[in-house]
This record gives structure tokens, C-alpha cells and sequence, in this order.
């Protein structure tokens, strides 16, 4: 049922200084990179901000993509993931789609701070690209949908079809649109990295043979080089875009689990992982040559909160496994040192609008700060979502978009 609240004007005032206002079509953006081109102005929510509307979002970890109007995520219910549109205006429901089982056997979802744990349900976030929504469940089905009807346009079973392996707490890592293709992990051996024609899902490419992990693939220009960069169990391992072909790899270690994405900086690569891994520093070389720029074990842990990066400095949520205390921090890039760090977020994430960043903690506090490395400067922080959020949040024409195991909201900056 959803719960309509707005507040009068005259109770915030954020400033949204949009520009031309963009899509958030895929997990973390446009360019998957965590950023967003708009902006937010001036900041105060001494009397709330302005929620548009909130809906029931039952069950899961899948983030929002947003286009052309409608918002896209995946939720469970007792036997299926069900891939679910609303209207992003309204958050009325257009429609919704029943995929594959939702059983999670292993568990994985049901850790949390204390009078917040359960709600185990989907990792992946779909992508939307010239009208057709793109799902990889996690059962390693990847999944083609008219956005406007709902209707199955074609799939791929990555396991039955390409000897997908799924690992332990299944798969967490979304497809990556761009052009006419869309990207997954997960096959068998010499098909591990998969490339399929977004129109039709016609086999592209298919190269590599590694054991996946939780983390979704980044795609960067390196080297002047369209690549995709896969965080496997071996470490970091790039590919050409168009073709497949090896570029450059790089070891990293692996324990349990590894669901934070590769951090691109021109040819700088910064990765984490928890469970005791740590982080770390590659630098790429114009011939391929990798040279580790600086490693840190068990320290600056990315769970499955990815940082951004921005004028050479990470921003996100560190630290492992501190549900409802985990901090936000800044992070030189360039040496791993540590400018900032402010308690109390828990393994939620954040994304960067401008130069704001807006944070969603894993209690389902909404907070802005700035994007600056001299000190933590908090702008606004409100209690928006019930629930626990492992998700990460959208934003788009003036809107943060955000979710929970429980429920999902709109917060309108200005206008």
C-alpha cells in the first residue's frame, strides 16, 4: 500500500541546480561509475525533506535503475524474484514480472545490526537501455523485458547454456549496458565473461576461464581502450570491450566473498574485498604491465559498499562486517591514506551528485555531505526508510530514489 507524504515548501530547502537532467539507467549510473552530472544546491532539512510518495518494497537488496519516467528494481516474494516497474512520479506499481525461484538456501541476507537483520532476497540490479530492461537473477538467468508491457522479449540460462558456476549466496552482480551489448559473468571455462546483442541475445563474445564473485564488472577507458574490468576469485582481470581479448590482469587475494566493484581512475584500479582481504592500488601500464601501487591488508574494507572516486580522492562506506557503524570515509587514492572517516552508516552506500555526496546508512538514514577531503561537513541527514538497505541510491531529474528490504521513497530536491 503506498503512503503519500509531502511536505509543504516552506519546510526544506535543498536547492537541485539539475542542468539537463539525466537517467539513472543501470546500477550506479550512467556510466556505472556512481555519479550523477546533476547537482544539488543549498542544503537544510531542519524540518524534513520533501518525500514524495513511499511504496512497499517487499524483500531484497536490488538498487533502482531510472528511465524514461519509471523505476525498475527486483524484489521477492515466497516463490519467485519478480522484476517490478513503477511509475517514478507516483510510485505506483505499472507492472510486474515474475522470474526465476527465490530460495536462498544458503542465506547471506539475513545478518544485520541488532532489530534489523532479515529480508534475504535479490543482489542484482536490472539495467534499462533503449526501452527493454535487462535482469541477471540469481539463479544466472539473464533476462530481456519490454519496459513499457512487462513483456519477455528473449533470456539466456547462463548455467544450463554456457556451464555457468554459481557460488555461495548465488549471484549478486548486474548487467553492464552499453551500445548494443549487455555484459554478464559467470560462465563455464573459455565463456566465464559473456557479451550478448541487446536487441536479440545473440552470443557476441564469450572469453575466460574464472571463478566469478559477487561484484559487478566496471567499464572504463584504459589506455585509450574501452574495457571491461572483472573482480574474479584470481583477482582483476580486463578485457576488450568489443572483442573479448585479454588486456591485463592482476592478483588480488580472496575469502568468502568479494562484492564491491572495481574503482577506475584513468589507468589507476583501486579494489577491495572484506573478510580480512583488505585493499588495493594497481597501476596499468600502456603495454599491459601491471604495477601494484600500494596494498593494505585487512584495512579499508569495501564490503559490498563501492566507493567513488572524485578529484583523486574514494569516498563510500568502509570497514567490514560493523552493521549500523560502519564509517563514511574519504581516502587519498593515490596513497591510501585516510582523510576522514565519520561513524554510524552501517554497510549501506553512497553515490556522488555534483559535488554532494548522498549517503543512504543501512538503517535507511538518508544523509547528504560534501565531497570535499579537508573534514566531514554533514549538510542534511533524515530518517527516510524503514527496513535495512543494502541497496544503493538513484538519482535523477532533481529525485533521490531509495529502498529497503521493506519499503521505497522519493525525495524531491527543490523544484
Amino acid at each position: 500500500m503506498k503512503n503519500v507524504v509531502t511536505f509543504a515548501a516552506a519546510c526544506f530547502t535543498i536547492v537541485s541546480s539539475v542542468g539537463v537532467a539525466e537517467d539513472w539507467p543501470q546500477y550506479r549510473g550512467v556510466a556505472a561509475d556512481g555519479k550523477s552530472a546533476e547537482s544539488i544546491g543549498r542544503t537544510n532539512w531542519s524540518n524534513g525533506p520533501n518525500v514524495v510518495w513511499k511504496t512497499e518494497t517487499p524483500l531484497g537488496f536490488s538498487s533502482f535503475a531510472v528511465a524514461d519516467g519509471r523505476l525498475f528494481t527486483v524484489i521477492a516474494t515466497d516463490q519467485n524474484e519478480v522484476l517490478l516497474a513503477l511509475d517514478a512520479t507516483s510510485g505506483d506499481e505499472l507492472w510486474r514480472e515474475p522470474m526465476g525461484s527465490s530460495q536462498y538456501e544458503q542465506g547471506g541476507g539475513n545478518a544485520g545490526a541488532a532489530g534489523n537483520k532479515g529480508g534475504d532476497g535479490p543482489r542484482s540490479t536490472p539495467s534499462v537501455s533503449d526501452g527493454n530492461v535487462y535482469v541477471y537473477d540469481s539463479y544466472m538467468v539473464l533476462q530481456c523485458f519490454d519496459a513499457k508491457t512487462g513483456n519477455l522479449i528473449w533470456k539466456q540460462d547462463i548455467i544450463k547454456d554456457f556451464a555457468g558456476r554459481n557460488i555461495k549466496w548465488l549471484n549478486a552482480s548486474s548487467p553492464i549496458v552499453d551500445g548494443d551489448v549487455v555484459y554478464v559473468s559467470g560462465g563455464g571455462a573459455g565463456q566465464s565473461f559473456l557479451a550478448f546483442n541487446k536487441h536479440d541475445g545473440q552470443l557476441v563474445w564469450k572469453s575466460g576461464d574464472e571463478t566469478i564473485t559477487h561484484a559487478t564488472p566496471s567499464l572504463s577507458t584504459i589506455s585509450g581502450e574501452k574495457q571491461l574490468v572483472f573482480f574474479v576469485q584470481s583477482g582483476l582481470v580486463a578485457v576488450d570491450a568489443a572483442t573479448g581479448t585479454e588486456r591485463w590482469r592482476a592478483k588480488f587475494p580472496f575469502s568468502v566473498s568479494t562484492a564491491a566493484s572495481p574503482v577506475v581512475d584513468g589507468n589507476l584500479v583501486y579494489c577491495s574485498a572484506g573478510y580480512g582481504v583488505g585493499a588495493g592500488l594497481f597501476k596499468v601500464q600502456g603495454d599491459g604491465n601491471v604495477d601494484e601501487v600500494w596494498f593494505k591488508a585487512n584495512e579499508l574494507m569495501n564490503h559490498w559498499s563501492t566507493p567513488i572516486v572524485h578529484n583523486g580522492h574514494l569516498y563510500g562506506i568502509f570497514e567490514f562486517k560493523k552493521y549500523g557503524r560502519a564509517p563514511l570515509q574519504c581516502v587519498e587514492l593515490a596513497t591510501g591514506e585516510i582523510k576522514w572517516k565519520e561513524y554510524g552508516f552501517g554497510p549501506g552506500n553512497c553515490i556522488l551528485v555534483g559535488e554532494k555526496l548522498v549517503v543512504l546508512s543501512d538503517s535507511g538514514e538518508v544523509v547528504i555531505a560534501a565531497a570535499a577531503p579537508d573534514a566531514y561537513q554533514e549538510l542534511a541527514r533524515a530518517d527516510v526508510l524503514s527496513g535495512k538497505c543494502w541497496s544503493t541510491p538513484a538519482y535523477s531529474d532533481g529525485r533521490i530514489y531509495v529502498r529497503s528490504t521493506e519499503e521505497a521513497a522519493c525525495i524531491a530536491i527543490g523544484n
